[in-house]
């Protein structure tokens, strides 16, 4: 193969002696200096040696300055952290995924409006007609009903009639409060409050009630006089310590029948206002006491 000028040259094999070198060097004789070549090699491996060492060293001390500093962490760091002596993390269990746990707590229950309203030791608010019959009309399904005269007595027998008189005196009655409303259409209603010291008091007297056991209608303030004579609707329950009566009927003095489902309805409206009443009164108590 031919190179240019100079003729053929032979590829130079440095482990075949008199091979042409890639390098004219008129002061060398052509053969590779073997002594050289070895102590540069051995040069080499030395440096490579001490760079692992020194490598390794730094390696060691850098460890040892973290564990160093981690020490100085966990044994002088915030006093607030907690304590310092916890076992390493990997022995912790469920290290890394710790979830909050509380102990269980529970509101206490709600107190009972009726436990305040069955005896006159707990049922200590104001009593009289304004609380039980406030304002001067009340609204039930729909039908306005306008407040007439009102009465507040403790003769309890001067306030009933029929069967009545008797069975409140036989059971301890204290007060007996009455109001009356109108609807516009000539029916009138007189609602019957009376009081007892116990809850079982009121029971006892309800139950020994019967058709006879009427409260006294009550006139004035534009209502004319009615159930004096003539037949009239009446209802009697019990509630708590309060034993609540009705008697409803026209104001022109007719009888009432079993047709006239309007004095009915004016009746039933009027006893349940009676018991929202005194239920309210117990609310009433039972939320101011849960509040101190």
């Amino acid at each position: 193969m031919s190179y240019g000028q100079g003729g053929p040259q032979s590829q130079w094999d440095p482990w075949k002696p008199h091979s042409q070198q890639p390098w004219n060097d008129t002061s060398d004789d052509g053969t590779p200096d073997w002594a050289a070549l070895a102590e540069a090699s051995e040069s080499r491996n030395k440096r490579r040696r001490l760079l692992y060492i020194a490598g390794g060293v730094l390696a060691t001390i850098g460890i040892g300055t973290a564990v160093a500093m981690a020490v100085v962490s966990a044994d002088g760091g915030d006093p607030q952290a907690g304590p310092s002596n916890l076992p390493a993390s990997a022995s912790l269990p469920g290290s890394g995924t710790a979830t909050p746990s509380f102990a269980p707590t529970s509101a206490p229950p709600p107190l009972d409006p009726k436990d305040f309203i069955s005896s006159a030791e707990k049922d200590t608010a104001p009593l009289s007609p304004a609380t039980l019959f406030p304002g001067t009309q009340l609204t039930m399904g729909g039908t306005v009903y306008k407040k007439g005269a009102t009465a507040d007595t403790k003769s309890c027998a001067g306030a009933a009639g029929g069967s009545l008189p008797k069975v409140l005196t036989a059971n301890g009655c204290t007060r007996l409060l009455r109001a009356t409303y109108t609807k516009g259409d000539g029916i009138a209603v007189t609602v019957g409050i009376a009081v007892f010291d116990t809850a079982a008091q009121a029971t006892k007297a309800k139950a020994q009630t019967d058709d006879r056991s009427i409260v006294r209608s009550l006139a004035g303030k534009g209502v004319k006089s009615f159930c004096d004579g003539a037949f009239c609707r009446s209802t009697r329950n019990a509630y708590g310590r309060y034993a609540y009566f009705t008697v409803a009927g026209f104001t022109n003095g007719k009888d009432v029948t079993d047709k006239d489902t309007p004095v009915f309805r004016v009746g039933n409206d009027l006893a349940q206002f009676a018991v929202n009443q005194i239920h309210r009164r117990g609310q009433a108590q039972a939320s101011a006491a849960a509040n101190r």
